[in-house]
């Protein structure tokens, strides 16, 4: 079972960057799919980004497209998201996920293990 931890959050003005960490522990990353979701206060759960086991494929969801960019490092175990241009609608609670099933890498449905999130808020 693979146990995830996400850092790097915080508060940053509008048009900054952040970086976000998630490190993993108990199984290679490798072996999953995984993925970032983020959910607002009072809103549904969003899909941000994925990347397939094999590291070579990415998804996006359409509100981060050309600002964020994900990637993992598998011999750190530790997969990342690269946010520029914030803006004052990315603010949210940030989840890593591990997608062990290997289905559906932008569906949530198919994430069996999540981390404890990390807020991520942007000032205008």
């Amino acid at each position: 079972q693979v146990q995830l931890v996400e850092s790097g959050g915080g508060l940053v003005q509008a048009g900054g960057s952040l970086r976000l960490s998630c490190a993993a522990s108990g199984r290679p990353i490798s072996t999953a799919h995984m993925g970032w979701f983020r959910q607002a206060a009072g809103k549904e759960r969003e899909f941000v980004a994925a990347i397939r086991s094999s590291g070579g494929i990415t998804y996006y969801g359409d509100a981060v497209k050309g600002r964020f960019t994900i990637s993992r490092d598998n011999a750190k175990n530790t997969m990342y998201l690269q946010m520029n241009s914030l803006k004052p609608e990315d603010t949210a609670v940030y989840y890593c996920a591990a997608n062990t099933l290997l289905s559906g890498p932008a569906d949530s449905r198919f994430y069996d293990t999540w981390g404890q999130g990390t807020q991520v808020t942007v000032s205008s």
